[in-house]
């Protein structure tokens, strides 16, 4: 019995692998198989010819102002575009994300293709975009606006190549990427709206034509602390909340993290007080901490805690501990750190698709929308958009468009791909 129960052992585990070599080596040939498709082709050179309408795009949508929380404008204009290519059940749900499907000839696979549609600028940010020749500029042309053109591209592109998918692609503009957002699109997406539904996830977002298999993730907290405060003479000795912050914000930055896996921290953002001649009532600071590797950043949360306290107690056993201070450790964000190795199913064929175009491979790391599927086990990547991109998150970011129709022909093709 030992015997034979050893030997189907063997025989299943053989089948397995076998069925893994299979699924691997499916993957690595599928752009080279997909490009003999003479409606792939079809829809690859309408991308490519149509690249003016996505430059237009994307200027257009950038010019719509999507400040943190107040995406709505911009999400109305780009439902409005999901119905114009003939996207399917345009809608935007309770979250405020933009969805719009096309149906292939079976609901699943279920495939998610998304950009993300907010900015880090606050309201009132002139987003006028400005060309000269091949460069565009202005506030979030290429994060996430080139995203956003390239996700309609790509449908267009199906359309006008009459590519039929057997499984189902939905296309997606998120909210709440960028800063404090804190993925609260992509949250409400696999949480409620598509919850259970998705099979594989790629999102679009940024400019070059990496492809983004590693998932950095972060957590971002505000700090106040807190106490009665006075005159700065009158009530000297009392418990200062602004030289509690200068010693933790001390004692943080002497932490040494680890540099492999690459973990890091910043203090992003400061305030509190009221005048030069009071002693604060309060003082606040907003802390971001990343990494890869889920253990690394936990321990590294542990340190920040550790620094909190410590200045919290420094201070106030500094004064006697007459009128003590409080601290508030406030969690404003949270993206699950993840991988996926480089030979995974999905990663191997956006590799492919990219091979098969005649472009350089590059795989990289990052923190986007694709950290939370990728947290739930779901195949997901994000791949950059195309074209050259300096300055993201700056007034004067740039978007070079010498040949920016490689990452539209790319997505196109890794969206056809991962359709199957």
């Amino acid at each position: 019995m030992f015997l034979l129960t050893s030997r189907i052992a063997l025989g299943i585990v053989a089948a397995l692998l076998t069925g893994a070599a299979v699924a691997a080596q499916t993957s690595l040939d599928v752009g080279a198989r997909l490009l003999r498709d003479a409606a792939v082709r079809a829809a690859l050179a309408a991308a490519r010819a149509d690249e003016p309408q996505t430059i237009a795009d994307q200027i257009r949508l950038c010019e719509i102002p999507a400040p943190p929380f107040k995406e709505a404008a911009r999400a109305e204009a780009y439902a409005a575009a999901f119905r114009a290519v003939g996207l399917r059940n345009v809608r935007i749900d309770a979250e405020g994300n933009v969805l719009g499907e096309r149906p292939g000839r079976a609901p699943r696979p279920h495939l998610v293709v998304s950009a993300h549609l907010d900015t880090v600028f606050p309201e009132g940010t002139d987003v006028t975009v400005a060309r000269e020749g091949a460069i565009l500029r202005g506030p979030g042309i290429g994060d996430d606006c080139r995203g956003l053109a390239v996700v309609l591209a790509v449908a267009r592109a199906m359309n006008q190549g009459a590519v039929q998918t057997p499984g189902t692609i939905t296309f997606v503009g998120t909210v709440g990427e960028e800063g404090l957002g804190d993925l609260r699109g992509v949250k409400a997406l696999f949480r409620d709206t598509l919850a259970g539904q998705v099979d594989r996830f790629v999102s679009l977002d940024g400019t070059g034509l990496g492809i983004t298999h590693i998932a950095v993730g972060s957590l971002r907290y505000r700090v106040t602390f807190s106490g009665p405060g006075g005159h700065s003479y009158g009530a000297f000795g009392i418990a200062n909340p602004i030289h509690a912050l200068g010693r933790a914000i001390a004692g943080f930055a002497d932490v040494r993290p680890p540099s492999d896996p690459r973990t890091t921290f910043s203090v992003g953002r400061i305030g509190g007080g009221t005048s030069v001649n009071a002693i604060a009532a309060e003082a606040w600071m907003e802390v971001d901490m990343r990494s890869a590797d889920r253990e690394a950043l936990r321990a590294l949360d542990g340190r920040f805690h550790e620094a909190i306290d410590r200045a919290l107690d420094a201070e106030n056993a500094r004064w006697g501990n007459r009128a003590a201070l409080s601290v508030m450790k406030t969690l404003v964000g949270e993206r699950p750190a993840g991988r996926l190795a480089a030979d995974a199913p999905i990663v191997a064929a956006a590799v492919s698709v990219t091979r098969a175009l005649g472009l350089r491979v590059e795989l990289t790391e990052g923190s986007t929308d694709a950290n939370l599927p990728m947290s739930l086990d779901i195949p997901a990547i994000t791949i950059d958009a195309g074209g050259q991109g300096q300055g993201a998150h700056s007034l004067g970011e740039t978007f070079d468009t010498t040949d920016s129709w490689q990452g539209t022909q790319r997505a196109l093709l890794t969206a056809i791909a991962l359709a199957e």
